[in-house]
């Protein structure tokens, strides 16, 4: 049974972790806020039980990811923020045109490089979070890659 000091650790130990997925992903603050808060809430209201540490954020990853998705498939309210908003989050100057160019990515392609060179996670970890098989993973990383460095150029 999770208690507030259990939701209040998972706030603070990912929090930030889930919001940048997030405002990747999203690219607009207040939708990403509302996602990791709708995350959070989920995680409050289901308690479920975890095997350790990384099963909890693996579980957080894919509620968090699937939120964002579902608001992209209904988003008609909101525009993309300026690039501004977005300049200030990543503290290392070297990272900024990195985050830019991730934002301008597609959806399918910004989770996976995202989850694995942001966060860590191996594309067999990736599959599993988003239900998809190892070697597409590897595909959309590949492209991913690709586009990002369009991007950067």
């Amino acid at each position: 049974m999770l208690t507030s000091d259990n939701v209040r650790e998972a706030v603070d130990e990912y929090g930030d972790m889930l919001y940048r997925l997030c405002l990747v992903m999203l690219r607009n603050t207040a939708d990403a806020e509302d996602a990791v808060q709708e995350t959070f809430i989920k995680y409050m209201l289901s308690s479920p039980p975890f095997n350790d540490d990384e099963h909890e954020k693996a579980w957080l990853i894919t509620v968090a990811s699937n939120k964002c998705r579902d608001m992209l498939r209904s988003r008609k309210r909101h525009c993309a923020e300026s690039e501004d908003i977005l300049r200030n989050y990543p503290a290392d100057s070297d990272d900024r045109g990195v985050f830019e160019a991730l934002t301008e990515v597609p959806e399918k392609f910004r989770i996976v490089l995202t989850l694995h060179y942001v966060e860590g996670y191996k594309v067999d970890e990736i599959a599993k979070m988003l239900g998809r098989t190892s070697s597409a993973v590897k595909m959309r990383l590949a492209k991913g890659r690709k586009l990002l460095e369009e991007k950067l150029k």
